[in-house]
């Protein structure tokens, strides 16, 4: 388990992998959707998209669900424990500019 996992950050790649998969995605999917909320700031290659799933279905913070249309096809959802994950992170973001904020100013 990497450091910033051991203290409950998430990487970016992860939380909005998280954050995709409220609806059921397929990876392309998750890609361009996680593109697109970011401004095209975060783009995700393959090998980084299929860690990531991997690594979080080994966690239980996502699991797999076949698609009605195409059950070759992969999708991926967001359980409740990856939906307590990304609440956590939340919390841990708002904090960090909540306390950001205040020094900045001087407070």
């Amino acid at each position: 388990m990497s450091k910033t996992q051991e203290t409950g950050a998430l990487t970016e790649a992860i939380y909005y992998i998280l954050l995709a998969v409220h609806t059921p995605l397929h990876g392309y999917g998750i890609m361009q959707y996680v593109s697109e909320i970011s401004n095209e700031r975060v783009r995700l290659g393959p090998g980084t998209l299929y860690g990531a799933i991997n690594n979080m279905l080994a966690k239980g913070w996502i699991e797999s669900v076949q698609t009605p249309v195409d059950d070759r096809k992969k999708e991926y959802m967001i359980t409740s424990l990856g939906r307590e994950v990304v609440q956590k992170e939340i919390t841990r973001l708002e904090e960090l500019l909540k306390n950001g904020r205040k020094i900045a100013r001087g407070e």
